[in-house]
């Protein structure tokens, strides 16, 4: 890294900000929004270090930043940060091919575990001392954070942050997608592509669970590992995924969960069962193309809308995380209890201490993760 990014000033929404690279620590009084009292605003202050993206390269660019949080408003609360997910968003983000990042630079973080330290005073239904979980899509990399309280659902205290967190974001995705969209039975058969990430090891343990069997893709190295998760594993890197998916499945598979798009989601297609359904939620495979971030999504639309529309029973469709923010809290609260009763497992790769974010990145960037990596601040 050059000198003029060693001391780079740059512009965070409409305030300016010194970072340096992550273990130098430059300081800032600056607040992200008037921190002038009112009766409606709690009068507590508190300092906070964040992890921040200035722009697009490798996760060694990640930047460290200290600043005073503003107090809460009304219907905030302010979150001591237990535990932060990482995953394949922000290497996405990284890149700028995250469909839905902020502008650069951010704080990255799409979810969190942790406890209420501050409310405002319009939140009657959190308490200081509580336990409590979010999704923020991007923040969360902190040791504290201010949220609306509406964000946040009130979680067992019995429970491990670092499990927690790595069943917020990946545990719901997997959930509704297993039991919302593809709405599978026991007895069936489903195709779970990437079944040793933080979202495929959740999926499969969820679908076992159901008495689904489970065929999961992965790299050869961590075969062993999809095993132990009941799945039966195929090689994601040989070229005949489709013919060794239908060895084990010679009727097809009732559903299948693609977060790679690009050409291979046709063989997912092709592998389908009559009545069977495609879910595909993202575009793994154009991580390292050229142009708009949303490009990729615009061939895998019509793609999906084309074959929604043939009479031959099948359904494909794409999942957002966002999709039914009716239906979070109660989705989090069920997986969160299959966890609680040893159900399924959080499978947590790394926890790796919060000034060490880039590492933390680097895991998930050179695909060297199994299962999901946690970002946890120090104790204070």
């Amino acid at each position: 890294m050059d000198g003029a990014m060693q001391n780079a000033r740059v512009r965070l929404g409409d305030e300016r900000f010194d970072i340096r690279p992550l273990g130098h620590t430059m300081k800032s009084n600056i607040l992200s929004r008037d921190t002038e009292s009112s009766p409606a605003q709690s009068t507590n202050t508190r300092e906070t270090t964040e992890v921040v993206m200035p722009h697009t390269d490798g996760p060694d660019v990640l930047q460290k930043r200290e600043r005073q949080l503003p107090p809460s408003r009304a219907d905030e609360a302010r979150v001591r940060v237990e535990a932060a997910g990482v995953s394949f968003a922000e290497v996405q983000m990284l890149r700028g091919r995250y469909f839905n990042q902020p502008s650069f630079p951010f704080v990255p973080g799409y979810d969190l575990v942790g406890t209420v330290t501050d409310v405002g005073s319009g939140v009657s239904e959190l308490a200081v001392g509580q336990r409590v979980a979010a999704l923020t899509e991007t923040g969360s990399w902190a040791n504290h954070v201010v949220l609306p309280a509406e964000k946040l659902v009130p979680i067992s205290d019995e429970l491990d942050p670092a499990e927690a967190v790595a069943v917020v974001t990946n545990g719901v995705t997997a959930w509704q997608m297993l039991h919302r969209v593809a709405q599978v039975q026991a007895g069936q058969t489903v195709l779970v592509h990437g079944a040793s990430g933080g979202v495929g090891t959740l999926l499969t343990q969820l679908a076992r669970a159901a008495t689904v069997d489970v065929i999961g893709t992965a790299s050869a190295s961590k075969h062993d590992f999809v095993r132990s998760l009941g799945a039966t594993p195929i090689d994601s890197h040989d070229d005949d995924v489709p013919d060794q998916v239908r060895e084990l499945a010679p009727d097809g598979v009732d559903a299948v969960f693609d977060h790679v798009g690009g050409s291979g989601l046709a063989d997912s297609w092709r592998v389908l069962a009559p009545g069977g359904t495609l879910v595909s939620y993202g575009v793994a495979s154009a991580l390292d193309a050229n142009g708009h971030r949303l490009r990729p999504f615009i061939p895998l639309a019509a793609r999906l809308l084309l074959w929604k529309a043939l009479p031959n029973g099948k359904q494909a469709t794409f999942y957002y995380v966002q999709r039914w923010p009716q239906y979070f809290d109660e989705d989090l609260t069920e997986v969160l209890t299959l966890l609680a009763d040893g159900t399924i497992d959080a499978e947590i790769d790394h926890r790796v201490p919060l000034p060490e974010a880039s590492d933390a990145l680097q895991l998930l960037d050179t695909g060297r993760a199994s299962g999901k990596v946690v970002l946890v601040p120090e104790v204070e």
